[in-house]
């Protein structure tokens, strides 16, 4: 498929060649001829030509590691490359200035040259694949080009190291000023990180939070231990207090009460008396007065035993004062309480301390993250000064380094030579001049293509009209017509099918025939009207040629001539047009008077007077009565009307006809012309057969419409055509 749409492009353009030869010829010849003397008569160019390495970093540098980024080649741009940048250095006005006024450079009038007349025959570009720049010059003197190419580039690398040393002084005294800033910003770090530590008292914080944590342990560890000791002790003190039936501080008082002077004794008396009571109510009554003897005794020594113990204790005397008797079990029982209350006491006390500690311990730890997080912040700080510091110290003495180097990332590996010859050889000349000749000759062809609306070829018609296509007719060349009718004017058509009915351009019409019979296969056609949307298309000359066809295969033919604006077909067939259609219309004449003969078979009808209105004549009803005689008396009725954009003669016609043969000439009309005309019939409801293209040139066409065979050509050769005079009745 690409190469069909290749071979179709290369046809279309060889087309336009050839119908735009001339001018093509003209203008190339013409630019040929004036580029060729131009090349060849200027005086010799010599070129010099010179190269640039370039490397990321200079060779000293790389090797001392010092002032590696002075210099450095790193372009600001991904799409653009460091060596770009560099030959728009090279072409920068200082070094070119520099370069003219080393050599003293000047033009023809001896004035000094310009760094734009400089740079006008200067070239800096990049080799590509390498880091490699290419420099040339063009001059009249050899000598002068490679001088130039030279002295380029080696103020080039001057220019390179001065800006590279540059770039190194102005970094040492940049740093030179950040120095002391950086030395008073790190001994504010330390002096803070130092008065920290003093204020929390830290000397090592990791080793303080391992001894915390440990510590924290080993008191939990005791509390535990307490804890369980003091759960002990406090259960003893309990079995105790319910064996006892009364607290440690009701056995101490009742203890301390017992142990007072005659408080025993009058224990023992109270007892004795109460023992006594009790035999005596056995044996008497109540007011016996041994009983009320016995207890008014009894009440006294309470009341004494009372006094006695509240002249000790006052307000703590113990509640029941017959209850400090006690016996030797209870006492002991009192002891063990005592001790157990002061075993409990003693660890309740030590745990309180330890819980104490514990908290302080906890809160030293719960301190600690904060403490770690305010002296890494510090140390921190302390360390990015301390490293900004360094690196400004380094930088500062490869600064002082790479300020002394003579270093350059551009080497000259390729010096520039005299040119023994100069540029540009005849033959390239001579190249050159055709190359542009041919360019200008094909952009005339394209801009008189372009402005040529024209319709050129078949195909264009087609696509044009989008109509069926019943027949191709030849353009006629001067070999082709007959003698007789050398001497005529040329604007009257050739019937070519009477004076050579085996040409190949006979044959065209008869395929016209045959198309035009079996177009309509329900509906024979009687009467056509043959139009073109622009006059000079050969429409009459198909009218003519297509009548004589049909009459030389034995059908009654008729031709009318329907253009009374410019009526041809009596020229054509040799005859007066003073009677004819118009005649007719107008009743001043016959219809067998206005008929005329041409040739067996074929009547013509001329146009006849020119009246003031053709229009009015042709849209009436003697036009169509005339029409259905002319169905009546003949076979087949061809009329030639004037063109449809110009008159109006055709629609009319066509609507009283069977349908509407148009006629495109390449060359004649253009798209709008044929778009207009194809309008105009469509809204008039035509019926529109099909497309007639005349006048084509085989060689014009992008395909093959026609192949004559040898035997046809051999025929037409050993036959010569007879001369058919045309017969016209009159």
């Amino acid at each position: 498929m690409e190469s069909k749409d290749a071979s179709t492009g290369f046809q279309q353009y060889w087309l336009m060649l050839k119908r735009r030869w001339l001018p093509a010829s003209i203008v190339f010849s013409v630019i040929f001829a004036l580029t060729a003397a131009g090349l060849l008569m200027r005086k010799p160019t010599y070129v010099a030509e010179g190269k640039l390495q370039f490397r990321r970093t200079s060779p000293t540098s790389s090797l001392t590691g010092l002032g590696t980024e002075i210099g450095q080649l790193d372009p600001l741009q991904y799409q653009n490359t460091p060596l770009d940048t560099e030959a728009e250095v090279m072409r920068s006005a200082p070094i070119t200035t520099n370069t003219i006024n080393k050599l003293n450079l000047s033009d023809q009038e001896g004035r000094a040259l310009s760094p734009t007349q400089l740079l006008n025959q200067l070239s800096v570009r990049n080799i590509t694949g390498t880091d490699v720049l290419q420099v040339t010059y063009r001059d009249k003197n050899p000598e002068r080009a490679a001088a130039v190419v030279n002295t380029l580039m080696t103020s080039y690398l001057e220019n390179n190291i001065v800006n590279n040393r540059s770039a190194a002084a102005a970094a040492r005294k940049f740093i030179e000023e950040q120095l002391p800033e950086a030395r008073a910003t790190l001994q504010q770090r330390e002096s803070a990180l130092r008065a920290f530590r003093e204020q929390n008292r830290i000397v090592s914080l990791p080793e303080e939070k391992r001894t915390a944590v440990d510590t924290s342990a080993d008191i939990q560890r005791q509390i535990n231990t307490i804890q369980t000791q003091l759960a002990d002790a406090q259960a003893q003190s309990a079995l105790l207090q319910r064996q006892l039936g009364r607290g440690l501080q009701q056995a101490g008082t009742a203890t301390a009460a017992s142990q007072l002077p005659g408080v025993q004794e009058l224990l023992a008396e109270i007892q004795r008396v109460e023992s006594q009571l009790a035999t005596d109510r056995g044996r008497f009554q109540p007011d016996h007065p041994s009983i009320v003897s016995s207890e008014a005794r009894q009440a006294d020594l309470e009341r004494l035993l009372q006094q006695r113990v509240q002249s000790s204790f006052g307000a703590n005397q113990p509640q029941n004062i017959r209850g400090l008797q006690l016996s030797p079990y209870e006492q002991n029982l009192t002891q063990d309480l005592a001790r157990s209350e002061a075993r409990r006491l003693g660890l309740n006390s030590q745990l309180t301390a330890l819980s104490n500690l514990q908290t302080a311990y906890t809160q030293k730890l719960n301190g600690i993250p904060q403490l770690e997080q305010q002296q890494g912040d510090l140390e921190r700080e302390r360390d990015t000064a301390q490293a900004t510091y360094n690196l400004l110290q380094q930088r500062y003495q490869e600064a002082r380094i790479a300020e002394n180097q003579n270093a350059s990332n551009a080497s000259i590996i390729s010096a520039a030579f005299v040119p023994p010859e100069p540029v540009g050889s005849r033959q390239l000349s001579i190249l050159a001049a055709i190359l542009l000749g041919g360019f200008a000759a094909a952009a005339t062809v394209y801009i008189l293509e372009a402005r040529d609306k024209s319709l050129k070829t078949v195909d264009e018609a087609k696509r044009i009209y989008g109509l069926p296509l019943l027949g191709i007719i030849p353009a006629f060349k001067k070999s082709d017509k007959p003698a007789l009718r050398q001497g005529m004017e040329r604007t009257i058509p050739e019937v070519v099918v009477l004076n050579a009915p085996r040409s190949p351009f006979s044959a065209v019409y008869r395929m016209l025939q045959a198309n035009l019979r079996f177009l309509s296969s329900d509906k024979e056609l009687k009467v056509i009207v043959v139009s073109s949307a622009v006059p000079k298309e050969g429409k009459s000359t198909v009218a003519a040629n297509l009548a004589a066809t049909m009459a030389q295969s034995g059908r009654r033919v008729l031709l009318v001539d329907a253009d009374m604006h410019r009526p041809v077909q009596h020229h054509v067939w040799e005859t007066t047009h003073q009677t004819g259609l118009s005649n007719l219309l107008v009743g001043e004449a016959e219809f067998r008077t206005a008929i005329k003969s041409a040739m067996p078979n074929l009547d013509v009808l001329p146009a006849g007077v020119t009246p003031p209105n053709p229009v009015a004549l042709l849209d009436s009803q003697k036009m169509a009565a005339l029409m259905r005689r002319f169905v009546k008396d003949y076979d087949f009725t061809i009329i030639d009307t004037p063109a449809i954009n110009v008159d109006a003669e055709a629609p009319i016609l066509g609507k009283m006809a069977d349908g509407v043969l148009l006629v495109v000439r390449p060359g004649v009309s253009d798209a709008n012309n044929a778009a207009l005309a194809k309008q105009f019939l469509q809204q008039s409801n035509q019926n529109i057969l099909g497309l007639v293209v005349n006048g084509v040139v085989p060689e014009n066409e992008p395909q093959s419409y026609y192949y004559f065979s040898q035997e046809y050509n051999t025929v037409k050769t050993n036959s010569a055509p007879q001369v058919v005079q045309p017969k016209v009745g009159k």
